[in-house]
């Protein structure tokens, strides 16, 4: 049953005094529109793509020359271009600040803090940029990263995006091979990488793993000071050296910016790869300067000066849509580490002390703090706090009240959905709706989202694939090492014929708004009827017994039936009596349908380094099939718990 009462309403102030308000105010002028509600808005981005991406650009001061032309081919999905003769540069749009103001804050855990201006960033970018030049790096090379969330990080990706270079990264909790599966595929011309971290209150040396990595992609190595002792690392890798021995030779000098075309490839990001080795996705620059543009500056009405966060590692795309919020004005503020270290309250105290504007998290983190018992509603002042943004997996309906109950009551909370094939979200937040219970606010602006059935229509009352009909500019512009493009378009256009299927498993609501049930290849199919995982997790996650689930389908008698397993609190035992709870909940709270054949104690769930769940790895295990890419988990080992189980067998 539907709450029939919103959790949150936007004032008229704060609707007249958001950005989005004012780009609609805008179009409305400059077009002779008048619109009026975001439905509205949203109708006009979709029908007049041209007009509504070349008024983002005018909206947002992006740097560059536009052009005439802001979409050719617009039909075609695989063959749209937007403005095809633009140039620009991303690192020049994110440099938008001089000076003493703050550019970027850093909190690695409890051990480390920092805070940079402006004029401390633009210096260290100019040095790595000479640097980079000096060692023959341009337009098209590849710079990877084995690097910790830092602000040396930030300065490598802008620097290496100055002179046209493609950036790569990910974690340095990555196992060796899990690195060498994405990085070994792009043959970086320069890798970087830090010298130790902190997790959990505990050093990380990543010296043993620096040398083997950098030994195999046999490219130049710079090591980064940050834990460790970065000479000790550098040393024990031939040819490496140390940061401050890369740009020692090079003075700051006036930063240059080299413009190119609106379609020159920025990023290289990569699918989890727990089926195989990771996809190369490779992102434009100026389809991710746009998009997050648009998301920063109207979905979440970021003004410079305000302070934006997101808890990630930069082996997850939420640190590149992070980073852009510098091309805002924002103060980013990065955190390295466990967000449990040395206690749950850790962020709510950063987020007290610096005035965070926007607190960005995922929906794991956010049921983790309600178990826990914390109440950061009365224990912090979050008087600056104005928007949560959740992603990850979808947000239970008692996450979203948790979040009003427990953290702020007068907050906006975004559930957002989207992922590293987009580097941003299909649908989001909007700060002229209200924030039902367990809804993502809406679609996003210029995307021609839907949901579709099997037979290819558009439903509204029944759940189906997440679709968008139209081309957009954050669209991948190819798959590394994919020089037909086959990869790609089995990717997302298998499905239906020049629609993107973006593999979730969706709903329309009553408001407007939609709701993620999970991903569609991990829908469960008991006789026939599709069940998303995510509408049981949505129960059984909410007993205090049960501390994570997961899902699968397991092929049995000619059919397929669900099996739960169920990762329990400290000290709880998976009895009968809490086993029929369990499934009394479900049953409930979701449908006959949902209730689980089996419900198996098991004391780990494999998830990725991004801290998502594994449904179909798992069910590889329990049909007997090899997992072809363990590296991309961060527990590999739980894997093994699913291998074999007796009680799958009866």
């Amino acid at each position: 049953m539907r709450d029939n009462k919103p959790l949150w309403i936007p004032s008229r102030a704060s609707v007249e005094a958001s950005p989005m308000h004012a780009f609609m105010q805008r179009c409305n002028g400059d077009f002779g529109l008048s619109l009026k509600t975001y439905e509205d808005l949203h109708t006009w981005s979709v029908s007049e793509r041209e007009r509504f991406w070349a008024a983002v650009w005018d909206f947002s001061d992006v740097k560059g020359e536009r052009g005439e032309t802001a979409l050719l081919n617009g039909d075609i999905m695989l063959n749209a271009r937007f403005f095809p003769d633009a140039k620009l540069n991303f690192a020049e749009n994110l440099l938008v600040g001089e000076g003493e103001g703050t550019a970027i804050l850093f909190r690695g855990e409890d051990k480390v803090s920092d805070a940079w201006n402006w004029d401390r960033l633009r210096a260290l970018v100019s040095r790595l940029q000479q640097a980079m030049v000096s060692q023959g790096i341009g337009p098209g090379d590849r710079v990877a990263a084995m690097m910790s969330n830092v602000p040396e990080t930030v300065a490598f990706m802008l620097a290496a995006a100055s002179i046209g270079a493609i950036w790569s990264s990910c974690s340095p909790d990555f196992g060796e091979q899990g690195v060498l599966d994405r990085f070994g595929q792009i043959e970086p011309k320069l890798f970087v990488t830090c010298d130790a971290y902190w997790y959990g209150g505990k050093l990380q040396d990543v010296t043993a793993k620096v040398a083997a990595v950098a030994k195999r992609l046999g490219t130049a190595t710079v090591v980064v000071h940050y834990a460790g002792d970065a000479e000790a690392t550098a040393r024990a890798v031939s040819g490496a050296r140390t940061m401050d021995d890369f740009i020692a030779p090079f003075e700051v000098a006036q930063l240059e910016f080299r413009r190119l075309p609106f379609s020159h490839p920025l990023y290289i990001l990569f699918s989890s790869g727990t089926t195989g080795v990771p996809k190369c996705i490779v992102h434009s620059a100026g389809g991710t300067l746009l998009q997050h543009l648009k998301e920063h500056r109207l979905h979440c009405g970021l003004q410079p000066g305000e302070r934006l966060f997101y808890f990630t590692t930069c082996g997850w795309m939420m640190w590149n849509w992070l980073v852009s919020g510098l091309a805002v004005g924002a103060t980013l503020c990065l955190f390295d580490g466990s967000p449990f270290a040395p206690d749950g309250n850790v962020l709510f105290d950063y987020a007290e002390a610096e005035r965070f504007a926007v607190f960005g998290t995922s929906a794991k983190y956010i049921d983790a703090v309600r178990k826990s018992g914390l109440t950061p509603a009365t224990s912090h002042d979050l008087y600056g706090l104005r928007l949560i943004t959740s992603t990850g997996s979808p947000l239970s309906p008692e996450g979203f009240s948790f979040v009003y109950e427990g953290i702020k009551p007068d907050v906006q909370l975004a559930s957002i959905s989207g992922g590293t094939d987009i580097v941003s979200c299909f649908v989001l937040g909007n700060p002229l709706q209200p924030v039902w219970r367990g809804e993502i606010q809406g679609p996003g602006l210029g995307l021609a989202m839907d949901v579709w059935n099997d037979d290819g229509r558009p439903v509204r009352e029944e759940k189906g694939e997440l679709v968008c009909t139209k081309a957009f500019p954050s669209m991948p512009i190819m798959f590394w090492n994919d020089p037909d493009g086959a990869k790609y378009k089995a990717a997302y256009f298998e499905r239906f014929d020049n629609v993107w299927c973006h593999g979730d498993f969706a709903e329309w609501t009553e408001h407007h708004g939609i709701v993620i049930h999970g991903r569609s290849d991990a829908t469960l199919n008991p006789g026939g009827v599709r069940i998303g995982t995510a509408e049981i997790y949505n129960q059984v996650e909410q007993m205090e017994e049960v501390a994570e689930a997961l899902c699968i389908g397991q092929d049995w008698d000619d059919d397929v039936r669900v099996v739960l397993f169920v990762r329990l609190a400290f000290g709880v035992a998976l009895t009968e009596e809490l086993t029929k709870a369990m499934k009394a909940r479900i049953r409930s709270g979701a449908s006959p349908r949902h209730v689980p054949a089996k419900i198996i104690a098991v004391s780990d769930i494999p998830r990725t380094k991004s801290g998502k769940i594994v449904e179909l790895a798992v069910r590889e295990i329990v049909h007997g099939r090899p997992v072809k890419n363990k590296e991309a988990l961060a527990n590999p080992e739980a894997l093994e718990l699913f291998a074999g189980l007796e009680e799958l067998r009866a």
